[in-house]
This record gives C-alpha cells, structure tokens and sequence, in this order.
C-alpha cells in the first residue's frame, strides 16, 4: 500500500461549475482532478498505523457481529426452556437482535459520518469503543427477550456504528492507486475477526456460560477498540478541509449537523443503480451468516462443527476480500463488484439451496447434501464478502473524494435499512420445529430462495451500474 503522496501530486476533488447534462440526459459526476495546495504528508509509517488500527477495529466490532451465529444457535436451543429468556421465541425473533445490531451498524453512517468530520474520527471512536463494551455486558443481565434486543441489539448496534464508519471512512483518504487493496485488508478483519471469535466465544459459553461470556468480551473489545482508536485520524487533505468547514460551527451544532446529498449527484443513474444494488445485496448478505451454525445443526454437525462452520466462512471471508481487492486495482473495482456479486447469487442457488431439498433415511442426511452445504460456506463467504470492501472504493472514483463521505455515509444507510428489512423476512421463512430443537434441511428452502433471488437482483444492479459508468467499449472499471 502506498503511502500519501507528497505535495505536488496528492489528488483532491473539486466539483466542476458547469454540471452539463450528457447526450442521454444525465447529470455528469465530478470526477477527480489535481491541486497543488496539498498538504505534506506524514510519512510512510501512517498509512501503515491508519491499516492497523482500522483493521483492529473492523475485526473487533464487525467480528463480533459475524460471530452473532453462536449466538443464534444457543439461544435457538434455550427457546424450548420455560427458565431462559428466549422461551417460545423463533428463529426470526433471534435472528431480530443480530440484524438489529448489524443493520444499526451502517443506518447511522451519516450521523456517524458527520461526527468523525466535526469531531475527529479518534474521538467519535473512542465513544463507540466504550458503547459496545457496554451494551454487551449489560446484556450479560438481561432476564427477558427484549432486554437483548435492546442491548446485544440496539446498543451494540450504536457502539459498531461508532467505530465501523470512521474507520472506513477516514482510511480510503491515505491510499491512491493501491485503495481496493487497502480497504481489502481493513475490511477483512470482519473474518478474521469472526474466525477468532467464533470458537472463543463457544468454547467460552461452554466453559464459563454465555452470560459470563458476554461479560469478558465486551470487557476485551472495549479496551482493544480503546487502544486501536488512538491511532486513527484523518489524511492531511481531509484533515484541513474538515477543518476548514467546521471552523465557525459549535460543538453542539455539530451534533445534528448532517451534510445533505448533492441533487445533481442523487439523480444521476449510476446513483440509483448503486444505490438500488447495495440496498438489495444488503437484505440478503448476513442472513446466511447468521444460519450457518444452526443449519449445519439440521444436517447432523454438532455444536461444535456448526462453530466451526462461522469460523471458515469468516476465514474465506476474510481472503475473499484481500485477493478480489488486489484483483480489482488491475481489472476495475465495479468489474470485479459484478462478477463477485453475480457469483454470490450462484452459489446460494445452486449449491444452499439443493442441500436444503435433502431427504433424511433414519435420521442420517445424504452425505451429497452435506458436501453441498460445505462447498456452499466457502464459496458464498470467498464471493459474497468482496461487496463490502468494492463498494466504497467504487464510489471515490465515480462521485469523487469531495463528495465521498456524504454519498458513503447515504450508502452505508441504505444498506442497513436493507439488512433491518430483509434478514428478518428471510428468518421469518424458517419452518420452525415445535416438537425438537433443531429444525430440518427443508425448513431452510423458502428461506434460500429468497435469498438467492435477492442476490442476483442485486448483480443485474451493479451491471446496470457498470454499463452506466464506462458503457462496453471501455473494458476496465
């Protein structure tokens, strides 16, 4: 990864005064161009601390979220115990605290945004830190369903906000040519992470009980989120442009001060094909995530392989984002967004959803069915996971890095408004089993098809974008 370039060559965007309509009435998006009123650079060592922390960040706050799955299974197999606090409640109530928890994560961007520029992006993590080390030990006391909805769900949610946005916020200022690559590794610390917290967090609710579990990781993540925060600042450019924006505004305006989207760059049609794509890949991306663990359960696998099902997914989640990052600064970043995103869909409906049209002979499934379930948690995590790293560095290119935190931060809520809406309705398809507490293979069909529907929704959105974006002459976007 490059560091920031020196003072004569660090790009800056200026939007054009005449936004002319293009031949098919389209409004034409600044694009970005060079100023020599640059700001020296800090160094090489920087950019390298901004990798770190971010990626430390990413994979404490976002690796817990994607570790929510052992989650989802524990509390699934306590909801036939008239003592737990989840008695009675479905797969859909459930999955309802994650999805709250991961969908809050990006519905506050633009608040969280704005804050990161108004305030700093260290101190506006620095509070997220503290709230998700919070929310999850206050849920360590909770003694009915509600109390984890609004505190392993609404608060956690609010605490990964604070400290997920500013992170992929201010890093993508520090990199130029080498930016897919670098958010590729910041980003990829959602599987590491989850890689990392899915068998501790077992083995731990095993050991010591979940309660004291959620006691000791928000403890842990506090302090790691606490440390990585220190480190976190803007690049010079931004730095002083925040600086000068904010200069005459109070504090307390600060706080609801929020940056409005450019018209002219909302109606354009790669906009709202963007932004229609990330929508619709949202509402499907974390449910199967989620269900991993508990649909290896309705295969046969243990708690512990189901467990270990989070971890490889998190794991070729993880590599997914590095390689297709790397790819993506050689063949264009929408290019590779389309091909991943279109094979994403592939894999969900030729591979999820045959494994969940499997017949049990005494209770032993088809080992097909099993080979095709375990073929689907790499390929989905290895092809699925790119989008969340492609897409913000797609958008520097096409609305420019002047125009990036507001048009990130709208994205960014979008796709949570995505995720609240679509991982409950697919949760909501589950056929739950009244009489056992594990479901069967083809109580997940419903559920799959939708999914996988949504995804290739969201894959003719991205082509739709691409062609918009360079048409079919220009190969590499």
């Amino acid at each position: 990864m490059r560091a920031v370039p020196s003072q004569n060559s660090i790009p800056t965007v200026e939007l054009t005064a005449q936004q002319g309509q293009s031949s098919d009435n389209t409004t034409s998006v600044a694009r970005p161009s060079t100023s020599s009123n640059a700001i020296p650079a800090h160094g090489r060592w920087k950019p390298l601390a901004i990798v770190i922390s971010s990626t430390v960040l990413v994979f404490t706050a976002c690796g817990l979220n994607f570790a929510y799955g052992i989650y989802q299974e524990l509390y699934e197999s306590m909801s036939h115990d008239p003592s737990s606090p989840f008695y009675r409640a479905t797969p859909a109530m459930i999955d309802l605290i994650g999805t709250l928890s991961v969908s809050l994560m990006t519905i506050g961007a633009p608040f969280a945004s704005a804050w990161t520029k108004a305030f700093s992006p260290r101190s506006v993590t620095l509070v997220g830190g503290l709230l998700l080390g919070l929310s999850l030990i206050l849920s360590s006391f909770g003694t009915r369903y509600w109390h984890f909805v609004v505190t392993q769900g609404l608060l956690l949610g609010v605490g990964t906000c604070l400290s997920y946005i500013p992170a992929v916020t201010a890093a993508p200022g520090w990199y130029n040519e080498h930016r897919a690559l670098a958010m590729g590794v910041i980003l990829s610390g959602t599987g590491v992470g989850g890689v990392f917290w899915a068998p501790v967090l077992r083995i731990l609710n095993t050991s010591i009980g979940f309660r004291n579990t959620l006691r000791l990781s928000g403890a842990a993540s506090s302090f790691l989120m606490t440390v990585a925060a220190l480190f976190l600042s803007w690049d010079p450019v931004n730095a002083q442009r925040w600086r000068v924006e904010y200069a005459n505004v109070g504090r307390f305006k600060a706080l609801y001060r929020i940056p409005l989207l450019n018209w002219q760059i909302a109606r354009n049609r790669t906009f709202f094909a963007h932004a229609l794509g990330g929508c619709i890949q949202s509402a499907a991306y974390y449910a199967p995530v989620y269900f991993f663990s508990a649909y290896g359960r309705t295969l046969g696998y243990s708690v512990a392989a189901g467990a270990n099902f989070i971890a490889i997914s998190n794991a070729t989640n993880a590599i997914g984002k590095i390689i297709f990052g790397y790819l993506a600064d050689r063949l264009g970043r929408i290019n590779t967004l389309a091909v991943t995103t279109l094979l994403s869909s592939v894999t969900v409906l030729g591979l999820w959803l045959p494994s969940t049209l499997a017949s049990s002979i005494d209770g032993k499934y088809d080992i097909r069915s099993k080979a095709l379930y375990v073929a689907f948690v790499i390929c989905y995590s290895t092809f699925a996971s790119p989008y969340i790293s492609l897409f913000p560095t797609s958008l520097v290119e096409l609305f420019g890095a002047q125009n990036f935190s507001s048009v990130n931060g709208f994205f960014y809520m979008l796709r949570g408004i995505g995720t609240l809406v679509g991982t409950p309705i697919a949760g909501a398809l589950i056929v739950r089993n009244v009489q056992s507490e594990v479901s069967t293979p083809g109580s997940y069909t419903r559920c799959t098809a939708f999914l996988g529907t949504l995804l290739a929704g969201a894959s003719l959105c991205v082509i739709w974008a691409r062609l918009e974006t360079s048409g079919v002459r220009q190969w590499k976007a």
